[in-house]
């Protein structure tokens, strides 16, 4: 986890510091001791507190910071988050690419949230997708975690799931199934996109470990659960709202899917102020 945080982070500075930051450079020509604070500009859930410290450590060793708070937990508008001390051309330098992150990953958390929270007294389980920022996958997965949501598979060589086009290449849904387990281990469960009744009747008859309910209206994924029974996982996804997500609690679905976890969550407004010398 360590490693591949890391790079990821260095490349972002790489790619915001190309040689050096001139705008700190041009006003602290030498190492100068600061400190500054971290605030909560709006209510939400904060999440990637140790991807932001990260950010200033792989700048410099030497910088400090101190928490008032943990991930997950509930932030207000106008909290104290943290406070950091250390060489101000870090601070400066380092500022933007560690509130990226940490606004970014917040967002994400305070957004699985309150959808979490919809669901909160039904068995049903709020799952994410791949549908994340290239290169920021193990961040954004992890802040659906933070925000009380689990993962679906993390990447392609995670899990099978037989979608629309793989379905195609197959020839049909009995096919892909039946030449997925032929190839993959046997600790592999396999997963099934379906986007009507035959495609569902299909699926069981292929004996797939999880049905997966794309795009279906409400009462056709009631009768798709009905079908189903417990004879497989059922998944449901697209286009979900936390408008209509609350409607699907009791239809006997096991798991929701939403892509907008990580593609759509607004960030959480935080900054960096109060620089002063000490």
């Amino acid at each position: 986890m360590q490693y591949n945080m890391d790079r990821l982070i260095l490349s972002a500075l790489n790619e915001d510091i190309t040689h050096e930051d001139i705008s700190t450079n041009s006003v602290i020509r030498a190492y100068t001791k600061g400190k500054a604070q971290l605030i909560c500009k709006q209510d939400g859930v904060i999440a990637g507190l140790s991807v932001f410290e990260r950010v200033f450590f792989l700048l410099d060793e030497s910088t400090k910071l101190h928490f008032y708070c943990k991930d997950g937990d509930n932030v207000k508008k106008g909290e104290l988050i943290a406070e950091i001390e250390g060489d101000i051309r870090t601070i400066l330098s380092g500022e933007r690419t560690a509130l990226n992150y940490l606004q970014r990953m917040s967002g994400i958390a305070s957004h699985t949230r309150k959808i979490v929270n919809l669901l909160e007294g039904s068995s049903v389980k709020l799952i994410d997708t791949r549908k994340t920022t290239p290169n920021n996958r193990i961040f954004e997965k992890y802040a659906v975690k933070v925000g009380g949501g689990s993962n679906h598979r993390f990447n392609l060589s995670d899990g099978v799931m037989l979608k629309d086009n793989h379905i195609a290449a197959a020839g049909g849904i009995r096919q892909a199934v039946a030449m997925a387990r032929e190839y993959t281990s046997f600790i592999h469960k396999i997963e099934v996109e379906v986007e009507n009744l035959d495609m569902v009747l299909e699926a069981l008859e292929a004996k797939a470990d999880i049905i997966m309910l794309d795009n279906m209206s409400l009462d056709e994924m009631k009768e798709a659960v009905k079908v189903i029974g417990k004879r497989a996982l059922i998944e449901c996804s697209g286009n979900l709202t936390l408008e209509n997500i609350a409607g699907l609690r009791e239809i006997g679905v096991d798991y929701i899917s939403s892509g907008a976890l990580t593609h759509s969550s607004p960030i959480l407004d935080l900054s960096l102020k109060n620089l002063e010398r000490i």
